[in-house]
């Protein structure tokens, strides 16, 4: 089912629920990718796929919802979006694993992250992962 209207914006009421929380550029951007994905690659996981790497390049998850990149830096998130299908690596779920550590505290601190201040920069990643899971759950029970 199409996800933008031939106007390109989006159905909102389409859209997977962090996007629908999300800026109308990010509804925007998934949804025009995903429609040109299904043109291409048909309905499915796939199109589903393609269209949050291409969101990736411009936003990133913080909670329960995509925000644009800071600065307006662009660029793959992580090493999944960056080298497309089946490249074996692990996606890091919206976070900017390619930002920089004080970005990523940054967002530990907007995610009230305990202990972020010591921690590494793979720690911060993954423990902005954890807490974007826990927030999207959260929203999606109300």
């Amino acid at each position: 089912m199409p996800k933008a209207t031939k106007d390109g914006k989006a159905k909102k009421e389409e859209l997977p629920s962090t996007i629908q929380r999300s800026d109308k550029k990010a509804q925007r951007t998934y949804a025009k990718a995903h429609d040109s994905a299904v043109e291409s690659y048909g309905e499915g996981r796939r199109a589903h796929q393609t269209a949050y790497s291409a969101l990736k390049h411009t936003h990133e998850k913080v909670g329960d919802h995509w925000e644009p990149k800071e600065g307006g830096k662009k660029g793959p998130s992580d090493e999944q979006a960056k080298g497309g299908r089946d490249t074996g690596k692990k996606t890091k779920g919206g976070v900017d694993a390619n930002a920089s550590k004080d970005h990523l505290k940054k967002v530990a601190k907007k995610l009230d992250i305990s202990g972020r201040s010591k921690m590494k920069k793979k720690e911060l990643v993954d423990a902005i992962q954890k807490a974007n899971d826990k927030k999207t759950a959260s929203s999606r029970k109300k």
